[in-house]
């Protein structure tokens, strides 16, 4: 029996925007300041009058099983600064494989018809770790959402008639594939051809 792939982001799955912020809270001693954020979108996609938020399922599981690696520690090593100096210091990258998050999130349940401007996730906690983790929580949200928005309303024009999702062959790979497919499901298809995500 082959082991299922985990749908939990990896650790350097951000932008490196993110990783110098921390590195300078870190650098200023204010790692453990308090901090907020809130996902939520500007526009109603699809031109519609609403979104069915989707993805909390992956954040909770990529926030839960966050680590650094051996792999990702040494590619953060690797990496020069503009003067040819290490990007970031021994101790912060020290401080980095000991990274747990510690925060809080509040969601909408997963399914939930949102707005814009509605907070779908609010995320609480130290600023260096709320940093880190905003990018990554952005795409399992946002990809996720759109999916499971346009899945509702192809739902809600086929009337009494089920919905299958099909677009495991036109996925932006496997990762994509799976998360397309449980976002048609939460949207409200009722079957998938991926066999994998059924």
């Amino acid at each position: 029996m082959t082991e299922r792939p985990t749908p939990a982001a990896p650790a350097l799955l951000t932008d490196m925007y993110q990783l110098t912020m921390a590195f300078t809270y870190w650098r200023a001693g204010l790692t453990t300041t308090e901090a907020c954020f809130h996902l939520y979108f500007r526009d109603n996609p699809f031109g519609g009058g609403y979104a069915v938020a989707c993805g909390l399922a992956g954040v909770v599981e990529y926030l839960e099983h966050l680590r650094f690696g051996q792999d990702e520690l040494d590619h953060l090593r690797s990496l020069s600064a503009r003067d040819g100096t290490p990007l970031f210091s021994s101790d912060f990258l020290s401080w980095l494989a000991d990274f747990h998050f510690t925060g809080d999130v509040m969601a909408v349940p997963e399914g939930t018809v949102v707005f814009a401007n509605e907070p779908l996730v609010r995320v609480t906690g130290p600023i260096a770790e709320c940093q880190i983790v905003e990018t990554a929580l952005l795409n399992l949200v946002n990809f996720q959402t759109l999916v499971a928005t346009k899945a509702a309303r192809v739902r809600h024009a086929a009337a009494e008639d089920p919905v299958i999702e099909f677009g495991l062959r036109r996925a932006q790979g496997p990762d994509g594939g799976l998360s397309a497919s449980r976002a048609s499901y939460v949207g409200g298809c009722t079957a998938t051809s991926n066999v994998l995500a059924g």
